[in-house]
């Protein structure tokens, strides 16, 4: 079947079994594995990347699969179909896949009211959700600013947290936000409407984070932390997928379609931008995501100093049952090495 179909189908089914999903234990419940960031608790670590879910039509099935958290989007100001079909590449010799899927989804307006529907039958917030937010492709670059704003105004009553996504490589020019001018500017106006926001009804801030792309250079990626602290945002997300084709091991006319790569090819890069982020801004909370598919991979990247991690391509190879199996594993390795609860190892080095 063709990946992207049997992903829709995917994520139908499991919305339309949820209620039935929790009676196949695939939800581990453990305090061990809980911990709060930025004031909001998370039941355990593992959340669900964005991409999966671009509509939150899936909400009700993320809590009963076993995430700690999902992120839903990428979403958009303006509804958009994104790029010509097909557009999304298994390469299972890599247990990886190439995606140039273009920020698909039904517009932030739309987006909304789903969630709110979700909220009214009080299934919304069983978990955090953090809405991942992009430039619509008809928005010109520069008049990014007022696209990321209509989208957080008409999203924020509900998220958890905000992802601030400039760095798709399939939206033509996006990862040009990531410059430190034009990133300061977004962010600043994001960071005033979060807190006008807060005000005016009374709650909690918003955290917001950045979501950064692995092929910065070096020195782009410390100015992109710099600029985060410096803005007062809330951390970052490390990171999303890669147009490198280093070392695959998939046919060549695989390895050569155009889009962003994700899964295990992706995991040493993802790691190694993680501890560089770290280094640069101890105490910053980081989500890691990218090559990220049992718990020894989740106990790496805690132990680096992310608070949280993603999945995505994972699920695809690893089934329904990956979050379970990555909880229970994790439990099993926290008893075997005498740590009490998940934030002990987080930032541990172990």
């Amino acid at each position: 079947m063709d990946p992207e179909r049997a992903h829709l189908r995917a994520i139908t089914a499991a919305a339309r079994a949820a209620p039935l999903l929790g009676l196949a234990r695939w939800r581990v419940r453990d305090d061990r594995l809980s911990q709060r960031v930025w004031g909001i608790r998370f039941p355990n670590p593992v959340g669900l990347g964005a991409g999966y879910d671009k509509w939150g039509r899936g909400i009700a099935a993320w809590q009963r699969l076993g995430f700690g958290f999902a992120e839903i989007g990428t979403v958009t100001a303006q509804p958009q179909d994104g790029n010509p079909t097909p557009r999304v590449v298994r390469l299972p010799a890599d247990r990886a896949l190439i995606n140039r899927m273009g920020f698909n989804n039904d517009g932030a307006a739309a987006t909304a009211q789903r969630l709110a529907q979700w909220d009214r039958r009080g299934v919304l917030h069983r978990i955090p959700v953090g809405v991942n937010i992009g430039k619509s492709k008809v928005t010109p670059l520069e008049d990014a600013k007022r696209d990321y704003v209509a989208s957080l105004d008409r999203l924020w009553p509900y998220a958890d947290y905000i992802a601030v996504n400039v760095s798709s490589p399939n939206t033509p020019g996006l990862r040009e936000l990531q410059e430190t001018v034009a990133l300061g500017g977004i962010l600043e106006e994001l960071v005033d409407l979060n807190r006008v926001k807060a005000n005016l009804t009374g709650s909690r801030r918003r955290p917001i984070l950045v979501k950064v792309a692995p092929d910065l250079s070096d020195g782009q990626f410390d100015a992109a932390i710099d600029l985060v602290q410096e803005v007062g945002v809330h951390g970052v997300i490390v990171c999303n997928t890669t147009l490198a084709r280093d070392g695959l091991r998939s046919p060549t006319a695989l390895v050569d379609q155009a889009g962003g790569l994700s899964g295990a090819p992706l995991a040493a890069r993802s790691l190694a931008m993680l501890r560089r982020a770290t280094a640069r801004a101890p105490g910053l909370q980081i989500i890691s995501v990218g090559g990220i598919s049992d718990a020894d991979d989740v106990w790496e990247r805690l132990a680096a100093g992310a608070s949280l991690v993603q999945v995505w391509t994972a699920l695809v190879y690893g089934g329904p049952a990956l979050v379970a199996r990555i909880n229970r594993d994790l439990l099993a390795r926290m008893d075997a090495e005498g740590v009490r609860d998940i934030t002990e190892l987080i930032g541990s080095g172990a």
